[in-house]
């Protein structure tokens, strides 16, 4: 398979490394041993697993690469979890997502682009295989749930409104052809990353038969009304979460847990405090509320935290309180008397039963998230009602996979990717012990080369998650394996700030980051030297979005790196807080107040204040539609480097979001291809 990236990346590859002509290669005559760019297309990885009520069979996505559009595409398989056969469902053309069993498990509804336009919400009558579309819709419906009796599937989607204008442009001739007419902008938050500008309109609920027919709106007016939703056992009402206070454009973080009466359509909110209400869940009998949320101290880090109520909203009390540990899913035993919940803990994901005293006890471990390129935590599950959960399995050399546990047993049920990594000789990762400077433990992971000599001293890559507030772990990534296949090792942390070690250690960054995290990484690395594998003369550092941040922060601090890559950063947080998407959140979190009330406090932070200390060589990497730290932010680093005179270049991932800078294999590929390209130009040899 022969990778081809777009011209742009192509040509940035090819300046950075510099390649002379070569003749033409002879066609290999083995399939290559080593991990490689062109890999990335045939690598798979299983989603959104939804385990059938009886626990039989298991509906799930799988996410696979298709090699001629160079995109991602979503397919919809079944497994049967005592046999393990594995068949496709729909797997037809269009994406493909969502798929929901009915309450008796006779069909299953999902979400489909089959017909080519926009995305539209199908019901498969499992017995018979017949399919039928259910609605015409406008735009994408999420967060699909199905009434209790099977009659009705309820979904959220946007409800355009009219563009705003201001004063009037001239009468246009027939047949003329002018410019667009202006855009005015009002909202608070005006664009999203992965999204672009955004277009008038508000998020809202709707339910519809499930054999088709009208789709009816529930909610209404000026306020974005959000999923997940939850069916009362009678069907009369459904729960959301929303913030529908006066001021809810500048407050991000205030939703609350809502109930609407389908016959009335009146609304009702049955939480009311500083902090979000959010994934509301019906116990069986419909008596208590569950949902996860925090009080809003207003820091950087809020462990989220799992509620119960009753049905009216009284009686509210945590559950995990006492965790510290933040609350990813909660979902209901058959019998009401617990919930079945997943969270973090040291860069792992797992799920547990957490009874309603509070008592948890570990169900499932080891799973793994969708994600191919970095090894961040994630993953998703269900629950039949026997108690056999169905979750996303993996570890760091193979991506997610469908598993169940079940009677204190765990089966994998897929190996997805088994055919083309069982091939190749990948790099090893395992824990390293590191200990910060006051004493605390981090954790770390070293990835080694293929065929690794512990004899010999290899040049160490440190690879830094972004966030800040999050968490890489053992999980597989193909930044990480294509980096040891070209002779590096590659050495990952969870500095200060990190998410799953406690709300104490992620809030040790609270309006100091970047700060003491330097510090921390900088003990990883002389860590992963003191093995004895590593040449201290041969260090290179990178990262994406608060990884970014650090790398360009750390060639600010020292000298020690040979070159540098920084992706995606901020450099200067006053800018920062007022381009990037989710405009009321950065300032009023991680600072506390604006720029123009304490600007010194932005710029001591901001790498762009240590620019003038740079010496090492370094790279810079950016989405041309980021929207998260926009793209002015690197352009701005790339032209203080160059007006100093250090060695570096700018290279964009042309159409790439934030959130979707390695979404394309090609450009994928082709980004690590550059970040290699530009460390093998300032590295020594292998001793």
């Amino acid at each position: 398979m022969i990778l081809r990236p777009i011209p742009s990346l192509m040509a940035a590859v090819a300046a950075i490394a510099m390649i002379a002509p070569a003749s033409i290669a002879a066609p290999a005559e083995t399939p290559a041993r080593l991990f490689q760019g062109s890999d990335l297309f045939s690598l798979e990885a299983a989603t959104d697993p939804q385990i059938r009520a009886d626990g039989a069979v298991i509906a799930y996505v799988r996410r696979s690469n298709d090699v001629m559009t160079d995109k991602a595409r979503a397919t919809i398989w079944l497994v049967d979890t005592r046999t393990g056969a594995h068949t496709p469902l729909i797997a037809g053309p269009g994406s493909h997502s969502q798929p929901r069993w009915s309450p008796d498990g006779t069909r299953i509804a999902y979400v489909s682009t089959a017909d080519g336009g926009g995305a539209q919400l199908y019901v498969r009558w499992m017995g018979t295989g017949a399919t039928a579309r259910v609605t015409g819709l406008p735009d994408s419906p999420s967060s699909i749930t199905w009434s209790p009796n099977g009659q009705s599937l309820a979904y959220v989607m946007n409800v355009p409104d009219e563009a705003k204008t201001l004063g009037k442009a001239p009468a246009k001739p027939e047949g003329a052809k002018w410019a667009p007419p202006l855009e005015v902008i009002s909202s608070v938050v005006y664009r999203a990353d992965g999204a672009g500008y955004l277009k008038p309109g508000h998020d809202h609920v709707f339910v519809v038969p499930a054999d088709g027919g009208a789709a009816r709106q529930l909610t209404f007016g000026a306020f974005n009304d959000a999923g997940p939703l939850a069916w009362a056992p009678d069907g009369r009402t459904l729960l959301f979460s929303a913030d529908r206070s006066k001021n809810w454009e500048r407050e991000p973080n205030n939703p609350e847990i809502h109930a609407v009466d389908l016959a009335s359509g009146a609304v009702t909110p049955l939480t009311s405090r500083i902090g979000p209400d959010i994934a509301p869940a019906m116990s069986p009998d419909g008596k208590h509320i569950a949902f996860l949320g925090f009080d809003d101290k207003y820091r950087g880090y809020e462990n989220v935290v799992l509620y119960v109520m009753d049905r009216d909203g009284r009686n509210s009390r945590a559950i995990t309180g006492g965790l510290d540990r933040s609350i990813d899913d909660a979902q209901w035993a058959a019998d009401g008397r617990s919930l079945y919940v997943q969270y973090d803990d040291h860069g792992s994901s797992r799920v547990a039963r957490a009874t309603l005293d509070g008592k948890l006890t570990t169900l499932a471990t080891g799973m793994a998230g969708s994600g191919l390129d970095r090894p961040y935590s994630g993953g998703s599950f269900s629950v039949a009602k026997n108690g056999t959960i169905a979750f996303t399995s993996g570890n760091p050399l193979r991506p997610a996979d469908i598993s169940i546990a079940r009677g204190g047993h765990v089966k994998r049920l897929t190996r997805l990717n088994e055919e083309l990594l069982g091939s190749k000789t990948l790099g090893q990762v395992k824990p390293l012990p590191v200990k910060a400077a006051d004493g605390r433990e981090i954790g770390a992971w070293l990835v080694t080369p293929p065929d690794f000599d512990p004899t010999r001293k290899y040049p160490l890559i440190l690879e830094i998650h972004g966030g800040p507030f999050a968490a890489y772990g053992p999980a597989f990534a193909s930044d990480n394996q294509l980096y040891a296949a070209a002779g590096y090792a590659v050495l990952y942390v969870n500095p200060r700030g990190s998410t799953s070690y406690g709300a104490e250690f992620a809030n040790l960054i609270h309006h100091a980051y970047p700060g003491d995290d330097y510090g921390d990484l900088m003990a990883a690395v002389d860590a992963a030297i003191a093995t004895g594998s590593i040449d201290p003369d041969n260090l290179f550092v990178t990262g994406g979005s608060g990884g970014g941040v650090l790398t360009a922060w750390i060639v600010g601090k020292t000298d020690r790196f040979k070159a540098a890559v920084t992706q995606k950063p901020v450099i200067d947080w006053a800018s920062f807080v007022l381009t990037a998407d989710n405009t009321p959140f950065f300032a009023k979190y991680w600072f506390g107040k604006m720029p123009w009330e304490d600007p010194q406090a932005y710029w001591a932070r901001s790498p762009l204040s240590l620019v003038g200390n740079v010496k090492t060589p370094t790279l810079v990497v950016v989405g041309s539609e980021d929207y998260r730290t926009p793209v002015s932010e690197s352009e701005q680093y790339y032209a203080a480097l160059q007006l100093r005179g250090v060695p570096t270049g700018l290279v964009k991932v042309p159409e790439a979001s934030h959130g979707g800078i390695a979404a394309r294999p090609s450009q994928s590929a082709a980004k690590a291809s550059a970040i290699i390209a530009w460390f093998d130009r300032y590295r020594n040899a292998v001793k």
